[in-house]
């Protein structure tokens, strides 16, 4: 009987965690790359970024999105395909399969990388969520984990060599090479909360919220106040 107690423990244990956690809205959504490898054929796409496979972090792997080589700016994103709310971002670099140090040799293409959330395909028009201005070869982890608690349609990777000299150990020209992205957070619009279960207030405008602590992103003409529960 305690054998069977401690196990219907353990199982519950592991419902409420699949119960809070937010599902990852990116998955084999729609994807575009800025400057694609040029080599279609080969099948290093933007859509490798959302297809759940992360195992081999090879160029060769076939799992891993590509970019082109000698471009300044490089950019890919993800179509999430509705306004969602967005708690927090995974992204998974190539490694050539050998270790995260400083001696790898993709690490120089990721530093200076940003990342944005905006409701158009134009990164200008959204949120900055990220931008890595303290990173070097040494401290640059893989894979990141950002939050970014915001609503958004589109998440927006972005790197440039535009703005020369930059500092030590930068690569000369811009990547997007991402074996993963991960946008995690609430799939069903209007709700919030760790299991996205909680409605939204009822006079949030579109009853878009904030998805940790529900307040209103906007409010119903006549109402005010962070849920909008009250008249002006």
């Amino acid at each position: 009987m305690k054998t069977s107690a401690a196990l219907l423990v353990y199982l519950l244990g592991l419902l409420i965690q699949i119960v809070l956690a937010y599902e990852n809205l990116a998955l084999n959504k729609p994807t575009w790359q800025q400057n694609p490898y040029p080599i279609k054929e080969i099948g290093w796409g933007a859509d490798k970024a959302v297809d759940g496979r992360f195992t081999n972090l090879s160029a060769a792997g076939g799992q891993c999105a590509l970019s082109a080589f000698g471009k300044s700016t490089a950019e890919w994103r993800v179509d999430l395909e509705a306004i969602l709310s967005i708690h927090h971002i995974f992204i998974q670099y190539p490694t050539d399969n050998k270790p995260w140090d400083e001696n790898n040799f993709y690490i120089r293409r990721f530093l200076g990388f940003s990342v944005y959330i905006s409701n158009t395909i134009n990164k200008e028009d959204g949120v900055l969520c990220f931008r890595d201005t303290n990173y070097t070869n040494a401290t640059i982890p893989n894979p990141v984990n950002i939050t970014c608690p915001y609503n958004g349609r589109y998440v927006i990777y972005f790197n440039n060599r535009t703005h020369l000299p930059y500092p030590s150990g930068y690569s000369p020209y811009a990547y997007s090479d991402l074996c993963e992205v991960e946008v995690h957070g609430c799939p069903t619009p209007g709700f919030y909360g760790e299991s996205c279960s909680i409605q939204c207030p009822q006079n949030c405008q579109e009853g878009r919220c904030h998805i940790l602590d529900g307040t209103c992103l906007g409010c119903l003409s006549g109402y005010i106040g962070q849920i909008c529960d009250k008249r002006k």
